[in-house]
């Protein structure tokens, strides 16, 4: 909680919008930084009871909070950063011939993992289309809905 409790309006108004891709990203910093005045914010039920109080809450959508937990979760742990680095560690230690297969959860991640498969010139892509999950998986687990795959497989040199 603390870049929640910490950070100015115009930072979270930056993670809102750059990591969380949210619509209503200035009205949600003005109403945390009006949250946290008397206190701090110290529950993630508090976050997102101030996130509702700003968007509202509609029956059959996705929680309104959800937006803003992920960039908070994207910043803290430095996600796109790890992610960009993480991918040529894994293409170095294939041998031409190996695999590698990402998952991404958000566009974020999606837009890293597609650039990358295309441009490292070791790879040949073997996804060309994104992959996503069927309409039976997402009812047998519902967090796969936003869930894309992609491949790529090592040349030889």
């Amino acid at each position: 909680m603390d870049v929640v409790n910490r950070a100015s309006e115009e930072d979270l108004l930056r993670l809102l919008r750059g990591f969380g891709e949210e619509r209503h990203a200035r009205r949600i910093a003005q109403a945390i930084v009006r949250a946290r005045t008397p206190r701090p914010i110290e529950s993630t039920d508090e976050l997102a009871r101030v996130v509702t109080g700003v968007i509202g809450r509609r029956r059959g959508h996705p929680h309104p909070a959800r937006r803003t937990f992920q960039a908070l979760r994207i910043a803290v742990n430095r996600e796109l950063e790890e992610l960009a680095a993480s991918l040529p560690r894994a293409v170095g230690v294939l041998a031409p011939g190996g695999r590698v297969v990402v998952i991404t959860y958000h566009s974020l991640e999606d837009r890293i993992a597609k650039r990358f498969l295309l441009e490292e010139p070791s790879l040949t892509v073997l996804t060309k289309k994104v992959r996503r999950p069927s309409e039976a998986e997402i009812k047998r687990n519902p967090r796969a809905r936003a869930a894309k795959l992609r491949a790529a497989e090592k040349v030889a040199a």
